[in-house]
């Protein structure tokens, strides 16, 4: 391959290199981009020209590093690194965050509350461009390649950084229809004999609730005829009578108020406070101290 004298690599085609890899393929990554494939492997192409080397070992199953290949990687993300800080040092120069701005959180959480809250983050501050992906799964945001994660539990991996929103809990609660007909649980025991609707979230341990009172922690095994891995599912399930649930303060509140869902074994709590959760590396970004910082006001008011 021989490349014009002088060229230099775009950082776009640089980013697309970056997801190719992250993707493992060329489909993947442009789903991921929104681009189409064939597109994502001109940008390859042109970037192999550029750079006059081969940078991908492509079969019909899977793509691989070359040498170059590694080389060149570790300076894409170098380079695209440094061009986020001189971005992040602009837009604080102009008190003004712009830019791409990849998030992720759980399905209920991020539908119920950090969607409606980047709307507002989008109508401040217009020169973002803000990304949202919701999973059910413990997310990498590393290697996935997010800047920021909305997480409710504080389970905060040890090599980022974490920054509390707002305060956070899970209640023990049943409808007025289950408690008539199965009885009021007195103690955490008691769950074991009763119709408890599990939820599986992320790497929770399945079937077993582990609970705080007075400083103490507690763990009850329990099972019951209905489980699901969506949260909203389980609250409906036990709105319609069929069994006692494990769910967020936030979410139950107004129907504890209403007189829909009613609160047992109060002495039980479980902590569920949310996390804003970056790399290092963006420890000092503009536009995610903004996006994070508008978020904890948002919150605010959210706190229980």
């Amino acid at each position: 391959m021989t490349n014009k004298k002088d060229t230099v690599p775009l950082p776009e085609d640089l980013r697309v290199f970056l997801t190719v890899i992250r993707k493992a393929g060329f489909a993947a990554a442009a789903d991921e981009l929104g681009l189409s494939p064939a597109y994502v492997s001109k940008r390859i192409q042109i970037l192999e020209t550029t750079l006059a080397t081969r940078l991908l070992h492509r079969t019909s199953r899977r793509i691989a590093l070359t040498e170059d290949g590694e080389r060149v990687q570790r300076w894409a993300v170098r380079i695209l690194e440094d061009f986020q800080q001189l971005s992040d040092e602009l837009s604080d120069a102009h008190d003004s965050p712009r830019g791409r701005l990849h998030l992720c959180s759980s399905f209920g959480f991020g539908r119920n509350h950090v969607a409606p809250a980047l709307s507002l983050l989008a109508e401040q501050y217009p020169d973002l461009e803000i990304r949202l992906d919701l999973f059910d799964r413990v997310v990498d945001i590393v290697s996935e390649g997010f800047d920021l994660e909305i997480r409710v539990g504080d389970d905060i991996p040890g090599q980022h950084i974490g920054r509390r929103l707002v305060s956070n809990r899970r209640v023990l609660c049943a409808a007025p229809a289950y408690l008539q007909r199965r009885g009021t649980p007195q103690q955490l025991s008691d769950l074991e004999q009763h119709d408890c609707l599990v939820l599986k979230e992320r790497d929770n341990a399945f079937g077993i609730w582990n609970l705080e009172r007075d400083g103490a922690q507690e763990s009850v095994r329990v099972r019951g005829p209905l489980s699901s891995n969506n949260g909203e599912i389980v609250l409906q399930w036990a709105l319609d009578g069929r069994g006692v649930l494990l769910r967020s303060m936030w979410d139950v509140k107004p129907l504890l108020e209403q007189g829909k869902l009613v609160q047992v074994l109060h002495g039980y709590t479980q902590s569920a406070n949310v996390w804003a959760v970056y790399p290092t590396r963006l420890a000092y970004s503009g536009k995610l101290r903004a996006c994070v910082e508008f978020l904890q006001e948002h919150f605010k008011g959210l706190s229980i």
